[in-house]
């Protein structure tokens, strides 16, 4: 599940505050890698189970709306809004989910503010458009189930600013992490298939033990290298100098320099990419195009000294 893009914004992250405080040894900064990368696994884990609770809430809802009913002698023939989220086959099999149950069950902290939140994001399904276009519609198989929690998941889970707050207060990493961790979240939706049941199976942690190796390759060589790629960073500055340079804009050279550099199999275009989106949303207005400039210059030079053999 973590992939690179999420291995390069954590490196800035903990780079930027490895020069905060030089004095912590190496080993306790990664080891704080590695925990930013696991909490973000964990973060992942959470909203699929916000999307359980979700369920599981409007399932009680209509529970006691049954009993209410039956106490009063009251028959009535159509069904709550929250019913069709609580027969959600796609819900349902996520609720059962085994590696999901295991992690709930492992993670036994309620927050108050989370209660909240689920019960609000319930509100917010069972009024909205698309819960009643999925109605009207009639279709109530499982591609169908799956389709709508997809488009509710994007409508009022991501970009939800109570969601932000939450993640804000309970975890230092999460808010930071959530765009990326949104679209694992959707990924795992598609992937869904009702003959898998209980057993389907989650994104795990690393794909693969390459992107873990990756992720410490790039934070060691970052900072033995730094000497040498801020020299390079210095002697490159175009109409600016180095001191006057935007400190996150020093980390993300320094960072896209190094792994230019040190990964052969990583094509130059997607080393600057991934960069200059990083900076466009931790740095200045002008720092992407800056970064870019600098970058170019810098790889030109490097290539010229057959320092850089690839493309």
């Amino acid at each position: 599940m973590i992939n690179r893009d999420l291995i390069r914004l954590k490196v800035v992250q903990l780079i930027y505050a490895y020069y905060q405080n030089e004095d912590r040894p190496l080993n306790v900064v990664m080891q704080e890698l590695d925990y930013s990368l696991q909490k973000a696994h964990e973060l992942y884990l959470f909203l699929l189970t916000t999307l359980a609770e979700i369920r599981e809430l409007a399932e009680k809802h209509v529970e006691v709306h049954l009993q209410h009913n039956q106490r009063l002698g009251i028959r009535v023939e159509a069904p709550l809004p929250d019913q069709y989220i609580a027969e959600n086959k796609f819900l349902q099999q996520l609720s059962d989910n085994d590696a999901l149950i295991e992690y709930r069950e492992k993670r036994k902290q309620e927050w108050d503010d989370e209660e909240v939140l689920v019960k609000n994001t319930l509100k917010t399904i069972t009024d909205s458009e698309i819960l009643a276009i999925y109605i009207e519609n009639g279709v109530f198989d499982y591609e169908a189930d799956r389709e709508l929690v997809r488009k509710l998941y994007k409508a009022f889970v991501m970009n939800n600013e109570e969601y932000d707050t939450l993640l804000e207060e309970h975890g230092i990493y999460w808010n930071d992490d959530k765009e990326i961790i949104d679209s694992f979240v959707i990924k795992t939706i598609k992937r869904f298939e009702p003959e898998n049941g209980r057993s389907q199976e989650l994104l795990p942690a690393f794909s693969n033990e390459e992107d873990q190796d990756f992720a410490h390759k790039l934070f060691k060589e970052v900072i033995a290298r730094g000497e040498e790629t801020r020299g390079l960073i210095r002697d490159n500055c175009k109409n600016w100098e180095f001191n006057r340079l935007a400190f996150m804009d020093i980390i993300i050279t320094q960072i896209a320099i190094t792994e230019i550099m040190i990964f052969p199999n990583i094509p130059i275009s997607v080393s600057f990419n991934e960069y200059l989106d990083i900076a466009k949303v931790y740095s200045t207005p002008k720092s992407s195009s800056y970064i870019n400039g600098l970058l170019d210059h810098i790889v030109k030079k490097l290539k010229e000294e057959q320092i850089i053999l690839k493309n």
